[in-house]
């Protein structure tokens, strides 16, 4: 094992380790973890940030999937949105890609003023976005299902992107029907944005998904464990009468799990600035304030239906210090690079962390 190498594992650990804790204590993000952990076999955030980093390359289309809207408001929550934005600032610093946010219409007005938050232009189109640097699009999908096929090729047929992302994106379960995190069916609320994900995932694109609990895209990949330890996603335990559980059928091939979603794509944007050695692609905890802010002024709401600045029950400093945790893990994994070179070779040949 390399001094490199060993970064990596422990520093993707920590961020992973932050993106999971645990302030409500009722454990969810517990028992996800492990099922992701031994799916993909090491950190995960750091599994997602060296595809792609191994993947992306200047004007790249990079898809991100978002958006849950919860009842019995109809309005859209914070969390997946929030992440996505600032996903996309990261994107292009790390990248020069063109990112595009596909999401339901609840969200664009806040997907536009975050955009202007973080600094990118936004566009309506992806015809456009391929135009302009430092650049996102959104584009809304559609919640008819009907339609979803040829939403989802219309999409498409203006660019196939490198990578496809969810994060707190809504998916069916087997029967074909969308639950919120207490077992009601939610489908005529939600854009079917998981077959434009599995079309695209049959294509070969490089395909990721974060989720917090089982209902969203690609959490499918641990449908047994979901299954069996989270509340309401087996087979007839949904609150809504349709017998299939909150578990989605969607799976992804590389997977995030966190307490909060928008937690674990921090800290797969915190891996992305690690692995190109710029602190400035990871934003800053007054960043993540003023996006939170912009979030909750534009119409969103967070988990428990408050029209607060917070994302799932948990207020702008709980999430500004997390994101600046990780910030702080990144910056010292880099700057003690050389300071600590000759403490990471003896305990490499120590032999704890094996060969």
């Amino acid at each position: 094992m390399t001094q490199k190498e060993l970064t990596v594992l422990n520093l993707g650990d920590s961020l992973d380790n932050i993106s999971n804790i645990d302030p409500r204590g009722y454990g969810v993000c517990h028992i996800l973890y492990p099922a992701a952990r031994e799916y993909t076999g090491g950190p995960l955030c750091m599994n997602a940030a060296t595809k792609l980093c191994n993947t992306l390359k200047q004007d790249d289309l990079v898809y991100i999937m978002t958006g849950f809207v919860l009842p019995p408001s109809g309005s859209a929550e914070t969390d997946g949105v929030i992440s996505s934005v600032l996903l996309a600032r990261a994107l292009v610093i790390a990248f020069g890609a063109k990112p595009v946010i596909v999401c339901q219409e609840e969200n664009v007005p806040a997907v536009k003023a975050m955009a202007a938050v973080v600094g990118l232009h936004l566009y309506d189109s992806i015809d456009e976005l391929k135009k302009y640097p430092i650049s996102m699009a959104v584009v809304p999908f559609t919640k008819d299902k009907s339609k979803a096929e040829s939403c989802a090729d219309e999409i498409i047929s203006h660019g196939k992107p490198v990578a496809v992302i969810s994060i707190e994106a809504p998916g069916e379960n087997k029967i074909g029907k969308y639950h919120n995190a207490t077992g009601l069916d939610v489908t005529d609320l939600e854009a079917k944005m998981d077959i434009l994900f599995d079309k695209l995932r049959a294509m070969g694109v490089l395909n990721i998904a974060i989720g917090d609990l089982g209902n969203e895209i690609g959490m499918g990949t641990i449908a047994p464990h979901l299954h069996k330890h989270i509340p309401y996603a087996n087979e007839g335990e949904c609150r809504c009468g349709c017998g299939g559980g909150i578990a989605v059928r969607s799976i992804t091939d590389n997977i995030i799990t966190a307490t909060v979603s928008d937690w674990g794509c921090y800290a797969m944007i915190a891996a992305i600035a690690y692995l190109k050695k710029d602190i400035d692609i990871m934003h800053t905890a007054e960043l993540e304030g003023e996006a939170i802010t912009a979030a909750a002024r534009n119409g969103m709401i967070d988990m428990y239906g408050w029209c607060i600045p917070a994302i799932d029950g948990f207020g702008k400093s709980l999430n500004m210090s997390i994101v600046n945790l990780m910030r702080e893990c990144v910056s010292y994994s880099l700057k003690l690079e050389e300071t600590c070179k000759t403490w990471f070779e003896k305990v490499i040949d120590k032999g704890f962390f094996g060969e």
